[in-house]
């Protein structure tokens, strides 16, 4: 599992362009590492600012500057583990990582403005699915790091122990205990027009408000989870049971009505739903598929989690 990037590969000065050419590496990590793209983006510029703090003489030193980047970000990110935690203390419902879309489907930025800019995008691989985002958002800083770092970008453990400042036996041991919790965590994902051909048939039967059609889609044991962040209304606990979750979502689409349309989407990498309310996108919808059942659903209505979702697209 990597991104196509690897360590150790950058010259001894490089220039401006060659420092800004690492930027999607370092939000790559930040994102997996923290699940909100307004904060990577903050674990980005810091990195930059720390950068640039040294003088020339100081940069020229460093060997690998694409290394020494990847660590002072991976380090701001462990820092800010505690504060994201006292914040999810005080969420209001549950938090769900920020979903992301198709890269040509992003605009500028946090500004909604113009196309992006590609440094900026996310690889949208198997390590970015919305399943695989909330399970290492349950480990342990050390452990999400030190997976991540080893499983997803391929570093060698003893830069990993370097950067999580633990011994490479410990960081191997971390990466091992990570890997079980996801290897148990998430289901076999079958092929994506399989999942697709099933998210199709939900959204078909959300629309005509088919509880009996909803209840076939759904895993017996299907949770529902959504994450309004006090700005938007949501059920306020996760939603469990494929029957009770067809009668919520058929009673969702008769109190939307005429107002919502729902259309699908590619939400981080995999078959998703987006409900569109007056011409903006109010919900995105992830999907964990099983076999030929929906496990899971997540919800994201948190209005400051839906900035790159805000634009123009004609319905399928």
């Amino acid at each position: 599992m990597t991104t196509g990037d690897e360590p150790g590969d950058e010259q001894s000065d490089p220039g401006l362009g060659a420092i800004m050419s690492e930027r999607r590496r370092l939000i790559n990590l930040a994102y997996r590492l923290l699940g909100s793209l307004a904060d990577a983006e903050d674990v980005v510029q810091e990195t930059y600012v720390r950068w640039y703090a040294m003088s020339p003489r100081e940069r020229q030193a460093i060997r690998s500057p694409g290394a020494w980047l990847m660590t002072v970000a991976s380090r701001i990110c462990l820092n800010l583990f505690g504060s994201a935690r006292a914040r999810r203390e005080t969420y209001v419902g549950d938090w769900i990582p920020e979903p992301l879309p198709e890269p040509m489907e992003w605009v500028g930025g946090r500004s909604g403005v113009g196309g992006a800019d590609p440094a900026d995008r996310i690889t949208l691989d198997e390590s970015v699915t919305m399943a695989f985002l909330v399970v290492l958002d349950a480990m342990t800083p050390a452990e999400r790091v030190a997976f991540v770092l080893h499983d997803v970008f391929r570093y060698p453990f003893g830069e990993v122990a370097e950067i999580v400042g633990r011994t490479p036996a410990a960081c191997r041991q971390l990466a091992s205990s990570a890997r079980r919790r996801v290897r148990s965590a998430q289901a076999p994902a079958g092929p994506r027009a399989g999942q697709a051909r099933i998210v199709r048939q939900f959204r078909t039967a959300w629309e005509a408000k088919d509880i009996d059609a909803l209840i076939g889609l759904l895993d017996p044991d299907a949770t529902a989870t959504a994450d309004g962040g006090g700005l938007a209304v949501t059920h306020p606990q996760p939603i469990t049971g494929g029957e009770r979750i067809a009668h919520a979502y058929a009673e969702i689409a008769r109190v939307s009505g005429d107002r919502t349309t729902f259309l699908e989407c590619t939400v981080n990498g995999l078959p998703g739903l987006v409900a569109r309310q007056d011409g903006d996108v109010a919900t995105v919808f992830a999907f964990e598929i099983a076999g030929e059942r929906i496990r899971r659903i997540w919800a994201v209505r948190n209005p400051e989690k839906l900035g790159p979702w805000q634009i123009a697209r004609g319905e399928d």
